[in-house]
């Protein structure tokens, strides 16, 4: 088992001539790891709970210093996006949109999409662009993913103006189901931090990772109902789309924010397999986390 220590030296005097013992002076502090099955120990997190803040507002700033739009940006991205697939998929290929309007009904999938895929993107090197920290002081590691998913919500948050301001255009007014979307951001951010511890500690022992991430989100975003309603896929065979943890959840942004009926057996498969990523991520971050400092 791998030992972590910080020794603090005291300032009492101490006669050089007499022979130096590990008990004189020197207090040292040993952290192990804990032990048991359960993956995550909240209660460490809530201890780190500033770390975590700083970190998450560390993320935030370096993300946009030096740039002339700023926070502008999480306005531009997705709506540029939106414009380009409602020509594309809505104008020429005459994609199925429920009978909604087809820019905001990508939009609807698009925003809950973007920011699973950037949490994963930013908490997947998030460990490897912290080694510095990693190696010099002890804190849960567990804080660094989950800065990196904090500060994507912060441009969730700002895109979902976006989305009020083609709700208003669209005449769409917000119903019950809105309330919904902060459960469902929950769910998101559960399997965005899942995928992303996970591939996090592999990415510190193999490298690789860092050229699979970019290239696994683009297939995964085909693979989700961003651009098409889960509709056009055969109702018996819809299952097996939801084994993807962000095709139920996209579902359901939409169901809440449009208006339309929530399929309730298909969010119950994607959120289960969303929890299931979730502790095997967890699993895998905490067996490799005891090397992050020698291997880093």
């Amino acid at each position: 088992m791998n030992r972590q220590s910080n020794t603090f030296t005291s300032t009492m005097t101490v006669d050089e001539s007499a022979p130096a013992t590990p008990s004189e002076g020197v207090p040292e502090l040993i952290i192990e790891p804990q032990k048991g099955w359960i993956p995550v120990h909240f209660g460490d997190l809530w201890q780190y709970r500033e770390l975590l803040y700083f970190l998450t507002w560390r993320d935030v700033k370096i993300r946009y210093k030096q740039t002339v739009f700023g926070f502008l940006w999480a306005f531009i991205q997705p709506f540029f996006k939106m414009v380009v697939f409602s020509v594309i998929f809505g104008g020429l290929a005459q994609m199925d949109s429920e009978g909604f309007p087809y820019p905001i009904f990508v939009f609807a999938g698009l925003l809950p999409w973007q920011f699973f895929s950037e949490a994963l993107s930013r908490s997947s090197n998030s460990v490897v662009g912290s080694s510095n920290l990693v190696t010099k002081v002890y804190f849960p590691r567990l804080v660094i993913p989950l800065a990196a998913v904090g500060g994507c919500l912060v441009d969730f948050a700002i895109s979902f103006l976006v989305l009020v301001g083609l709700m208003a255009w669209y005449g769409i007014a917000p119903g019950v189901g809105m309330l919904l979307v902060g459960p469902l951001v929950i769910l998101t951010i559960i399997a965005a931090l899942g995928a992303g511890t996970l591939i996090s500690a592999l990415n510190v022992a193999y490298r690789d990772f860092r050229y699979v991430v970019p290239f696994m989100i683009q297939i995964w975003m085909f693979l989700t109902p961003v651009i098409y309603s889960v509709d056009i896929i055969p109702e018996d065979w819809q299952w097996a789309l939801m084994l993807n943890p962000m095709a139920g959840i996209v579902d359901a942004y939409r169901s809440a924010i449009l208006g339309k009926p929530f399929d309730w057996s298909n969010i119950a498969i994607s959120a289960a397999v969303a929890f299931v990523l979730f502790f095997v991520g967890a699993v895998v971050f905490r067996r490799i986390e005891r090397r992050f400092a020698d291997i880093i």
